[in-house]
């Protein structure tokens, strides 16, 4: 005699048909809509546009400085979320509230604020281009404004985990005579790592497709500081609808790979940290180091 399990929210088929239409609609028709488009191109031609100087240069400075906010955000996103999260100080909710600015504030209204202080007459453009430290209007401008964008994915990502640590095995390991640094190494990245390589992926896949705080801060100049989508927006403002299409499919599949490449050294981290030892018996082994 079989049994079947019911489920307390029945519907599960309904549920997931609507799910498979609504992302098909969302998704999945227009990125197919858009890799047809390029069959009128053909592969010889897509290649070739892609492969050109402006295009090849585009392309660098979009994930370059993609890469380089996300790994910054990495950084200083897990210090945040740490200071947020384990130390309580005045205004601390006014802190926590500015960090989901980026969220709020029209992308360019960051970018033309961002030009203008970093501008060689802004409040700390004056005193950091005499420095010979030039942001605004050079591809550090554009990492300083993928770096505001995209600081929210990184802390709200790794703040819950944070929280679901206890401090209790911090104070055990280091009663059992772990150091500070033994003790993050041993104790806390393990539980935090495959988080912090979930924002960082979120990081990284906002800052590539980035336009409206970056066009205003970046200068914008062929070979120089122009991003893809830039160089997207004038190929369509020029009438070259296939050549824009290009462009984008090439980035599409750029952006795919690597997100795929994230996700899957994502995916080994939670595995490999998941069957790991509890918190408790990692503290040990921390104290164990400590020791040796």
């Amino acid at each position: 005699m079989t049994t079947h399990s019911h489920r307390v929210l029945p519907g599960f088929g309904l549920s997931l048909g609507y799910t498979l239409v609504y992302l098909s609609l969302l998704i999945l028709l227009p990125l197919g809509g858009m890799v047809l488009k390029t069959a009128d191109l053909g592969f010889a031609q897509v290649v070739e546009i892609a492969l050109g100087e402006r295009s090849l240069a585009a392309f660098r400075v979009t994930f370059g400085a993609s890469l380089a906010a996300a790994v910054v955000n990495g950084f200083f996103g897990l210090v945040v979320a740490w200071v947020l999260v384990r130390y309580e100080f005045p205004g601390k909710r006014f802190v926590d509230a500015l960090v989901d600015l980026p969220f709020a504030l029209p992308t360019a209204v960051a970018g033309i604020t961002l030009a203008t202080l970093y501008a060689g007459n802004g409040w700390l453009g004056r005193w950091i281009e005499p420095l010979g430290l030039k942001i605004a209007y050079t591809p550090w401008g554009i990492v300083v404004a993928l770096i505001f964008v995209t600081l929210p994915f990184v802390v709200r990502t790794l703040q819950p985990v944070i929280e679901d640590i206890e401090a209790e095995v911090e104070e055990a390991a280091a009663s059992l005579g772990a150091s500070r640094w033994q003790t993050f190494l041993k104790v806390i990245l393990p539980a935090i790592f495959p988080a912090l390589l979930t924002g960082f992926a979120l990081a990284f896949s906002r800052a590539v497709g980035e336009y409206g705080s970056v066009i205003f801060i970046a200068g914008n100049l062929p070979l120089i500081s122009e991003i893809t989508p830039l160089l997207i927006i004038s190929k369509l403002e020029q009438y070259d609808v296939l050549g824009a299409t290009a462009l984008a499919v090439v980035m599409l599949a750029i952006s795919f790979v690597l997100l795929l490449a994230i996700n899957g050294l994502q995916w080994w981290a939670a595995n490999r940290y998941t069957n790991r030892e509890p918190l408790e018996a990692a503290a040990g082994r921390a104290s164990a180091g400590a020791a040796r």
